[in-house]
């Protein structure tokens, strides 16, 4: 088996220098970095678990919660596309993933048990709820930890622009006539922040054009999912004075409200225009392609990544809220009214 002092002898450099590559310290030049990384390739080099804790104190492993509580799941696309992200810029580093787990094996308890049990040297939250005992638990534990999907003071954080986002939609449909916008919510409960943060920035931005939301505008998406929208907008479609635009707090409670419609026997975007939030990939798929507010998926995962990281190298938790911008996606589920 090849060791670093191989490695050392095949390029040239010392041991040390060749610990550092692997280890991913940041004190190496790029091109000294490069070459003994292709060196290490080439020759097949496997650095030994074991060997690497006792010179770092890292397992080089990096804990993942995920937790909500309104049955979304990991198989919601944005989630789905933001850890991949995170996988990959944290693979970067030489980190590789543990999803938490309680066990009755194990007989922990808490997620914050079970990795200190697994010794991970960071942890990254991803989370629908706020004031989550267990999130909160790791929050104030010692561990370095980022939190994606929710803001705290408490902790390192990276989210969307929800009030951006909200504003886009918003001002579009007006641009293009409308007056009358309701919105599907992804749930009423107070502890889901993105669902909560969107109807308060929904109703700030109608309120900055002078326009009301009558009672029964805001309609309960449940869980951000395909159902909640279709039984949201069937609520909204009973309506007295029904609306011209509906905004959804998701891409999926969208699609949901654009077949209410049609099951209704009307059409998108000729009796009522949708415009989403996420911009899942079937979003521009689907006919019409659905107008959204897109969620950048990919730096959310990576600026959440470079923060845990950072936190781990400065052996220091960091409280910063990287807020990751958002932009309006044009396609053909709006349209202009007099």
């Amino acid at each position: 088996m090849l060791t670093i002092y191989d490695i050392a002898k095949i390029t040239g450099f010392s041991p040390t220098t060749v610990s550092k590559v692997i280890n991913n310290y940041p004190d190496v030049s790029d091109k000294t970095r490069n070459k003994i990384k292709k060196a290490l390739v080439e020759s097949g080099f496997k650095p030994n678990a074991q060997a690497q804790f006792l010179s770092t104190k890292k397992t080089w492993t990096i804990g993942v919660v995920y937790y909500e509580g309104v049955g979304i799941g990991l198989a919601h696309p944005f989630f789905s596309y933001v850890i991949q992200a995170f996988k990959h810029r944290v693979e970067e580093y030489g980190y590789s993933l543990l999803f938490g787990s309680k066990t009755d094996r194990l007989k922990n308890s808490t997620f914050l048990e079970y990795f200190k049990y697994s010794r991970v040297d960071g942890i990254v939250i991803i989370s629908t709820e706020e004031g989550n005992k267990e999130t909160e638990e790791i929050i104030n534990s010692d561990f370095p930890c980022v939190i994606i999907d929710i803001r705290n003071n408490n902790a390192a954080t990276v989210s969307s622009d929800n009030e951006k986002g909200c504003k886009l939609a918003i001002d579009y449909l007006y641009e293009l006539g409308h007056r009358k916008i309701a919105h599907i919510s992804g749930g009423f409960g107070d502890r889901n922040w993105s669902s909560t943060t969107r109807i308060k920035c929904y109703k700030e931005a109608m309120n900055n054009l002078g326009l009301n939301v009558p009672n029964g505008y805001i309609a309960d998406g449940v869980n951000f999912d395909y159902s909640g929208g279709y039984s949201a907008m069937k609520k909204l479609l009973k309506l007295k004075d029904r609306p011209t635009a509906v905004f959804a707090a998701g891409d999926k409670l969208a699609l949901g409200a654009i077949a209410a419609i049609r099951d209704e026997g009307m059409n998108v975007p000729d009796d009522f225009s949708v415009i989403g939030f996420d911009d899942i990939e079937l979003a521009r798929y689907v006919t019409p392609g659905l107008t959204t507010i897109r969620q950048n998926s990919t730096e959310l995962g990576r600026s959440a990544a470079d923060i845990l990281v950072e936190q781990i190298n400065q052996k220091k938790k960091l409280t910063v809220n990287n807020v990751i911008p958002v932009e309006l996606v044009k396609r053909d589920s709006c349209r202009k009214i007099n």
